[in-house]
This record gives C-alpha cells, sequence and structure tokens, in this order.
C-alpha cells in the first residue's frame, strides 16, 4: 500500500518544477492567490474539453470580458457566439446565469466555500471543489476530476470497474490530501495525469510517485481504471435548410434561433424541423447537399443539408446573414459543419 503521507510532498516538489503554464494559473507555491473569475471561467471551459481546445476561447473570453462583472454585463447572444465550437451549450447558458447571480446576490465575489458556489448556477460537485480548492485553497476541498481519478486509482491498484469505484477514489483521495497547499495538491495531481500518468502508456519511469504506487508495482497501472463497457448511442435523423438570396451583390443565407431550451439553446443556427427517430420528409422545391453526422453526449445525430431554391422559404424569425462572414455569426460545430457542406460543393 501507498504510505499516504508520503505522496503529498513528493508531488507537490514535483509540481514546482514541472507546473504548466496555464493562462488562469498563478505559479505553484506563489504568494499571489489565482483570480476566481479566471479559475471559474476555465472549469467550466474544461468541462468535456482539453486545455489545448479551451487555451484560445479563455485568451478571447478574458480579453473581451476581463472580469467578473463584464460578462455579467454583456449581450447574452455575444457570449454564446464566443462560445460557439466549445460545445456542450448548456455550459455557456449557466456560465452567464452565474455571472449575474455573482454580480447581483455576492457583490462580485464568488462565495469561497464549497456550498456556497454549489448554490450558483451551473457549478456542480467537482467544480466547486475545485474553485474552492485553487482559488480559495480550502484544504476540505478535494476535487477528483478525471486525471485525478485515474491517478488515484493507479495509487491504490483499485480495480473495481468505473463508475463503481468512484466513492472508493474519492476517499483515497482525501486520504493523500495535505492540511495546506490544496490548490497545489488539485493541479499537481491534474498535471501528473495529463502529462505522465496518461490514460494510455503511461511513462511511469518518470513518474514522481513509482516507488508509492501499487499499480506500477503490479505491472496493471496502463489498464486502471477500469471503465464499464461504453453502450452504443442511439441515432436521431434531422435536416438543414440552406436558404440563400441576393442582396444587391451580398449572398445572405437565412439563420434563425434555437429555442432557448434545449440542444444548442439560444444558439443561431440553418432552419429545419425536429430531431427524431426517422428522417424527416423534404421540404418540396430544395436539393440535397449531403449529410453531416454529428456526436452529442447521448446520441448521434444524422443531418441532412437540403438547398432550397426558392428564398421565400424564409418564414417566421429569424435574419438574414451575409456568407462573406457566416464565421462571425456563432454558429455551433453542427451548423459550421451543415454550411460548410453546401459551401464546399459550390
Amino acid at each position: 500500500m501507498p504510505v499516504e503521507s508520503a505522496i503529498a510532498p513528493v508531488l507537490l516538489r514535483w509540481y514546482r518544477s514541472h507546473a504548466r503554464q496555464l493562462p488562469w494559473r498563478t505559479p505553484p507555491g506563489s504568494k499571489q492567490r489565482p483570480d476566481p473569475y479566471r479559475v471559474w471561467l476555465s472549469e467550466i471551459m474544461l468541462q468535456q474539453t482539453t486545455v489545448a481546445a479551451v487555451r484560445p476561447y479563455f485568451d478571447r473570453f478574458t480579453a473581451r470580458w476581463p472580469t467578473l462583472e463584464d460578462l455579467a454585463a454583456a449581450d447574452p447572444a455575444d457570449v454564446l457566439a464566443a462560445w460557439a465550437g466549445l460545445g456542450y451549450y448548456s455550459r455557456a447558458r449557466n456560465l452567464i446565469a452565474c455571472a449575474e447571480a455573482v454580480a447581483r446576490e455576492h457583490g462580485g465575489c464568488f462565495p469561497s466555500s464549497e456550498a456556497g458556489l454549489r448554490a450558483l448556477p451551473g457549478i456542480g460537485a467537482y467544480t466547486a471543489a475545485a474553485i474552492a480548492a485553487i482559488a480559495f485553497d480550502d484544504p476540505a476541498a478535494v476535487p477528483v476530476d478525471a486525471n485525478i481519478e485515474r491517478v488515484v486509482a493507479r495509487l491504490f491498484a483499485m480495480s473495481t470497474p468505473l463508475p463503481a469505484a468512484k466513492p472508493a477514489i474519492a476517499e483515497a483521495a482525501r486520504a493523500i490530501w495535505p492540511a495546506f497547499d490544496g490548490g497545489d495538491m488539485a493541479q499537481a495531481l491534474m498535471d501528473l495525469g495529463a502529462t505522465i500518468c496518461t490514460a494510455r502508456a503511461p511513462a511511469c519511469i518518470a513518474c514522481p510517485l513509482v516507488q508509492q504506487c501499487d499499480g506500477s508495482a503490479g505491472g496493471m497501472a496502463a489498464r486502471l481504471p477500469v471503465k464499464a463497457a461504453k453502450r452504443a448511442k442511439p441515432v436521431r435523423h434531422g435536416r438543414a435548410l440552406w436558404i440563400e438570396r441576393l442582396s444587391g451583390n451580398e449572398r445572405q443565407v437565412w439563420l434563425v434561433r434555437r429555442p432557448a431550451r434545449g440542444m444548442l439553446g439560444g444558439m443561431r443556427a440553418l432552419p429545419g424541423g425536429e430531431w427524431g427517430d426517422t428522417m424527416p420528409s423534404a421540404v418540396a422545391g430544395v436539393s440535397v447537399a449531403g449529410q453531416v453526422k454529428h456526436v452529442f453526449t447521448h446520441f448521434e445525430l444524422r443531418l441532412a443539408v437540403d438547398v432550397a431554391q426558392d428564398f421565400t422559404l424564409a418564414v417566421g424569425e429569424g435574419e438574414w446573414w451575409p456568407v462573406e462572414t457566416l464565421d462571425a455569426a456563432g454558429l455551433p460545430t453542427l451548423y459550421r459543419r451543415a454550411a460548410g457542406v453546401v459551401l464546399e460543393v459550390e
């Protein structure tokens, strides 16, 4: 068994020399506390997403809205457009709601406790613990993300499959947590999991905790944590309609807003009906441009992309958007790909 008391000192020494430089962090051991706004923003962005994908979004967000008060006062449509491409758009809607709540109810300052953070929109158990640990150095806050989960499961050679192993992993993480430097401990474990104790081919020989690791000693580190077999995702079907007109010399395409609630809520999109178990019938007088397959968390969508020959099909609420500046419309990835199907075949 690992000697729990030896893990934190060894790991924190390693972290001081090998910490990743990330725009939402302060250097390890720094007397300057991280900005809770930047920690919160990064944690929301990093959910289900990689650091490499988040960096440019984080830089653009903080350049445009450098403080929580700036974000709370922003036009929600601008925030959703800036989020486009990061996916999981409910996070962006919760981001707006949380910024407004902190500005309105807490004078623009985030609560420092897990309980206070949990009460805010879009902040769950892990995110509350991460913000409390990293931004406020709360020793009682022990965030367990996928990286920390993997490192701890290997340290203690936990062979119970996920998700059943999660409570035991969380308990083991608490057992190795230091009374001080909880924020650095959380980030050290995250960095170790991201750079050395990786999901595939962990570099055990380079790991500062190799002497304490039961998984490495037993030759099973790469197989841990054990994951339950994935279920096949159900398939849903839908259509998107490209309706174009010429206004003067400018090509324009008809865009609508998706309903505020539901998938891609509040985002600009190409018009189209609801998604269902079978492909909806095509609208009369259109030609088929192609199909886009897009994988969401719980299902795979197959979206047929049709081109209308008659711009009078642009009915209801929407807006004509210049095709030349379509990138500025903030279309989610699904509809950017659908537009690409049309524009690439021209």
